[in-house]
């Protein structure tokens, strides 16, 4: 299972990555930002909403949204950039950064626009993978 939080409140850093993908030519409108958390284990959405919000290190509900996914893949106009680790372990989570970007309609953005803005901008592929 899948979530997301997302900031309530501004999110600098989404707006300094729009600003940014602006000046190097990415067509694009809107960026939004979201810690992505994705759960192997058999918890129902809502003993896993539960758990999530009771861990302060990862859920404030004063600044936080939390969205429950049922798709382990990024939705329309996202990517989710993951940290290369040198040595992988076992974990019963994995954590992405979510990128999603908007056109001028509104819309979700391409597939074409969100890997050159990953490409661009939102993924080092030295240290990082995005997956469309």
């Amino acid at each position: 299972m899948t979530v997301a939080i997302r900031l309530k409140i501004p999110d600098n850093t989404a707006f300094s990555a729009l600003t940014a993908l602006k000046r190097l030519g990415v067509a694009i409108d809107r960026v939004e930002r979201a810690d992505i958390w994705r759960f192997d284990g058999q918890q129902s959405k809502e003993e896993l909403a539960a758990s999530v919000q009771r861990n302060e290190t990862l859920f404030n509900p004063n600044k936080h949204v939390l969205e429950l996914r049922d798709s382990t893949k990024p939705d329309a106009g996202e990517t989710w950039v993951e940290e290369i680790a040198p040595v992988r372990t076992e974990a019963a989570a994995k954590h992405y950064t979510g990128w999603r970007l908007f056109d001028a309609s509104g819309a979700p953005a391409s597939e074409a626009t969100v890997r050159e803005a990953a490409e661009k901008l939102l993924c080092n592929p030295a240290i990082e993978r995005a997956i469309f």
